[in-house]
């Protein structure tokens, strides 16, 4: 077999580089996706909202005041990238820590290397990468030196940051938000490291069928590292001067992984509630299915579904709620994989209900003047009178009983004095609130 230094196996030697040295040539044994990093937001691929001519990230450097940064993104779609640019383009010194593997140890390190810096008058960029396992004591360790303005840092991470990161980094912090890459910026990242002589694979003179390109595009999930170790195994298998078809790609993908994390589990349930409420059942299966192949919990859809059925159907068919319910149970009594069954029933029979909010907009707004008015006294007909003393305060007095009337009904002031006139439910024109809306009309609207 050709052994190409391209593809070599030897250990990369120990850098003796300092950490503010400019970039050393491309070691030929890097892994291709580190080769091909890119150097300038020029080179960057995507995230043209961030990097490009315009992009917000451009207008930051260009103010020369650089705050501190999150960078919340998807695996593979430049995080790390973007701050070494940054640090590159607006002169700090570069200084990487993986919250994975290191502590407060190395950032009290970090902290005094900074201050070594400021007195000589540079300035330092800290990347913390994947911050969101920090832990609450650890980000708080940063506050001080991102307070003073003696490190500026960027926080990479894959989960979302109002969830994942203090209130008080997040505060002091711009986060800026980066897309997964789209199967045209896969096609770019992929035909650049094909050409480049020096970083990428144009030294070995490999080819690249299209079917394989595709193959590599559509099964990489938005992840230009994927890609690139996907085209470097290719290459390895179809060798120097090789063609890279079909067969390459399959072993060199083997199984494709599709990227599930918590960011995207809220994202996907999020577009399944959306789908129910749109009365799109293809839609809220495919988002439902997408999430428990990916490892998520049924009952995760579950609960989203019967909140659904109660928020967005709710009394225009009082049905879907109770059907959701059962589904659950019924998922609970025969197990996986045959309780997919009523689930698909539920998300179906709720797609498919007449729409109505009018009772979450009616709790909604008796929440609001429950709070507005949280020392409104009961009325005194609406109090029991449970002693002789209360007959006499007048509890209970004018209450009237309404099933002594004709119909089960009889106008009672129910509300306190300040808002005896308020109504908060005010039925549709759909599914079984029409006759709600009837009923109501009957009693002189009562509310």
């Amino acid at each position: 077999m050709t052994d190409l230094s391209l593809f070599g196996d030897a250990e990369p030697p120990p850098s003796a580089a300092r950490e503010d040295a400019p970039p050393a040539a491309p070691d030929p044994s890097a892994p291709l996706a580190e080769r091909m990093r890119p150097r300038t937001l020029d080179e960057i691929v995507g995230q043209q909202h961030l990097a490009g001519p315009e992009g917000t990230l451009r207008k930051l450097l260009a103010t020369g005041h650089l705050p501190n940064l999150i960078l919340h993104g998807p695996p593979g779609s430049g995080k790390t990238t973007l701050a070494r640019v940054i640090a590159a383009d607006s002169g700090f010194t570069f200084v990487p820590f993986n919250a994975v593997s290191e502590g407060v140890p190395r950032l009290r390190e970090v902290v005094k290397e900074a201050e070594a810096r400021r007195k000589a008058g540079r300035r330092t960029l800290l990347l913390i990468d994947e911050i969101h396992r920090l832990n609450k004591g650890q980000q708080d360790f940063l506050l001080p030196g991102i307070e003073s303005g003696l490190m500026t840092l960027v926080g990479a991470t894959t989960e979302h940051p109002g969830f994942e990161i203090n209130p008080a980094v997040l505060s002091r912090s711009r986060v800026l938000v980066l897309e997964t890459l789209t199967e045209d910026d896969l096609r770019d990242v992929v035909r650049r490291a094909l050409r480049d002589p020096e970083r990428g694979l144009g030294a070995a003179d490999v080819s690249l069928d299209d079917e394989a390109e595709d193959m590599i595009v559509r099964n990489t999930g938005g992840d230009a590292r994927q890609a690139l170790t996907a085209l470097e195994i290719a290459a390895r298998l179809a060798g120097g001067g090789g063609r890279i078809g079909l067969e390459e790609v399959r072993e060199a993908l083997q199984r494709p992984t599709a990227r599930y994390d918590t960011s995207l589990m809220y994202e996907m349930l999020s577009a399944f509630h959306k789908s129910l409420r749109a009365s799109s059942g293809s839609g809220a299966l495919y988002w439902a299915m997408r999430m428990i192949q990916s490892g998520e919990d049924p009952k995760t859809c579950f609960r989203r579904l019967i909140a659904a059925a109660y928020e967005d159907v709710g009394l225009a068919d009082p049905q879907a709620g109770i059907v959701s319910v059962n589904a659950m149970l019924a998922y609970e009594r025969l197990g996986h994989p045959e309780g997919l069954l009523p689930l698909y029933n539920a998300i179906l029979y709720v797609a498919n209900a007449p729409k109505s909010n009018r009772a979450y907009m009616a709790g909604g707004e008796a929440s609001r003047m429950a709070k507005e008015h949280d020392n409104a006294p009961v009325p005194l007909s609406l109090r029991n009178a449970t002693t002789s003393l209360m007959k006499e305060w007048g509890y209970g007095e004018g209450y009237k009983y309404a099933h002594d009337y004709e119909g089960g009904y009889v106008p009672l002031q129910t509300l306190p004095d300040v808002i005896q006139d308020a109504r908060f439910y005010e039925p549709s024109d759909r599914g079984y609130e029409l006759k709600i809306a009837a009923r109501m009309r009957e009693w002189g609207d009562p509310g």
